[in-house]
């Protein structure tokens, strides 16, 4: 099979703008060579062998040159790679110099498509409440570069033409912002023509500035906007008064840090971003099972038992692909009843289409043992798969009622390996944090094996919060005051608490 080269738009920054297809690629790629306008999240998708090759250029910086871009997806391409994914921000074909390296791939007689992407040019607007047209004010509208090719002897920009458009977006358009309304003015804009600066187009971070000609470059600096930015110029920036959605979101702007491991990680940062939060994944802990053969040997004559209790989603997915692969069959499970700790833990368990029998009100351990008392079980036959540092106190409490209850250690809550402390630490302290989420008391500890309590505290405008109350207790162990402590022990409970207390 040859080598394919696929130019991928990325979109404008929200990583939910990108194309099915786009993902699909980025999870195949044999390497990726992205931009620094493209969202890094899409990394995490990538295969463990997959070439990552940063070649942006940004506050001043500039990885690789074109010329030397170009060379890579050639050089990559006779490697004898399979697919080769070019990341760009937004869309490939409009000022991102696609249509160069194209022709550069086609020279060397190498295979390319082009995967589009949303446009900047569309996408910021939007989510600033601007429509870029609008039956009642302009049917059409230009996109025009912020900056011209300064090797040009000349502008190709028809300034007489421009000025009596109705609706203009200047992609990359604060570094010559003067000179380009200058040269509007000169050709017949009015002054009082209505302007829009918006930076981070739809981010977390967004910031809009509306105004005129008059008065835009003082709001500007005012509000520091600086690149990357784009300018949108008509009357159709008076519509943000009614149309701003983005901005208005509940969590809008806030910097939430999230604990729980990568691979559960997913759930709370989408409703974060999806509320219109910054998501700052800082794993603390790795979900490490335990070998196949020992599981499987301890999960033997499972029909002997009465019940099955699970105590996280981590060991019903892990105890399960288990008993799947040395049973085949989930009938092999007879008659157990099944009990979950709360409600997440019930979802992953009725996923495999499997029926629980008992979910407390309570999501803990003491509330778990309340539902066996008031159910009156006893001289029953329990196994617990769970954590290898789990609390005690279920077991302990069952056992007090005349069961005869088995622990099996099914895995390990280990530091990851995936960044080093100096890289957490940075993430850290380089954002405005304003909420650090716990959602266990190993969440916690690891944390605080990374980040210095003492150096924590020093930024006031943090909120913690916690889970539940176990986890309250192990974070004031570290002379830390819980700032929100959720009354009922899910993901999306805990969202709603944050979502209640940012209104305070």
């Amino acid at each position: 099979m040859k080598s394919t080269v696929y130019l991928v738009g990325a979109g404008p920054g929200d990583p939910g703008l990108i194309t099915v297809k786009g993902i699909e690629l980025i999870s195949d790629a044999d390497a990726i060579v992205y931009d620094y306008l493209a969202n890094d999240s899409f990394l995490k998708l990538t295969k463990k062998e997959c070439k990552v090759i940063y070649a942006g250029k940004g506050l001043g910086f500039k990885a690789l040159s074109q010329k030397q871009i170009n060379k890579k997806l050639i050089d990559l391409s006779k490697s004898g790679l399979q697919k080769i994914v070019r990341l760009k921000g937004g869309d490939p074909f409009l000022f991102g110099r696609g249509g160069e390296e194209a022709e550069e791939l086609k020279k060397n007689k190498i295979n390319f498509e082009i995967i589009p992407g949303v446009s900047s040019a569309i996408a910021v607007p939007a989510y600033a409440g601007i429509p870029v047209t609008h039956r009642d004010i302009t049917s059409t509208f230009a996109i025009v570069t912020g900056h011209e090719d300064p090797e040009k002897n000349k502008s190709s920009i028809d300034w007489g033409a421009l000025s009596k458009m109705k609706s203009i977006v200047f992609l990359m358009g604060t570094k010559n912002l003067k000179k380009n309304l200058n040269s509007l003015v000169a050709n017949g804009m009015s002054k009082k023509t209505k302007i829009a600066a918006i930076n981070w187009g739809t981010y977390s971070s967004q910031k809009t500035v509306i105004g005129t000609f008059e008065d835009i470059h003082k709001k500007i600096s005012l509000h520091e906007i600086k690149s990357p930015s784009i300018i949108v110029i008509g009357e159709i920036c008076k519509l943000r008064k009614k149309l701003n959605w983005f901005e208005k979101k509940p969590l809008f702007g806030k910097n939430i840090v999230v604990t729980r491991a990568r691979k559960n990680a997913s759930i709370l940062s989408q409703e974060i971003i999806n509320l219109g939060g910054n998501s700052i994944e800082i794993p603390t802990i790795e979900i490490k099972s335990k070998p196949s053969n020992y599981i499987q040997k301890n999960i033997k004559n499972i029909d002997n038992y009465d019940w099955l209790i699970f105590t996280s989603v981590n060991g019903v997915e892990i105890f399960f692909d288990q008993f799947i692969k040395k049973y085949k069959d989930i009938r092999m499970l007879g008659n157990v009843r099944i009990a979950a700790i709360g409600s997440e833990t019930a979802r992953a368990i009725a996923k495999l289409k499997i029926n629980v029998d008992l979910v407390p009100k309570t999501f803990t351990a003491e509330g778990l043992v309340d539902s066996f008392k008031i159910k009156q079980i006893k001289n029953s036959r329990i196994l617990i798969p769970r954590a290898q540092l789990a609390r005690d106190t279920l077991v302990k409490q069952l056992r007090s009622m005349s069961n005869t209850v088995r622990e099996l250690k099914i895995y390990d809550t280990v530091l990851p390996t995936i960044e080093s402390k100096r890289e957490i630490q940075k993430r850290v302290y380089k954002n405005n944090i304003d909420y650090i989420t716990f959602t266990s008391s190993s969440t916690v500890d690891n944390f605080f094996k990374y980040i210095s309590p003492l150096q924590i505290k020093k930024q006031k405008r943090i909120a913690y919060v916690c889970i539940g109350p176990i986890t309250a207790k192990t974070l004031r162990k570290y002379k830390i005051k819980p700032s929100l402590i959720c009354n009922k022990y899910t993901i999306d409970n805990l969202v709603k608490e944050i979502v209640k207390f940012n209104k305070k």
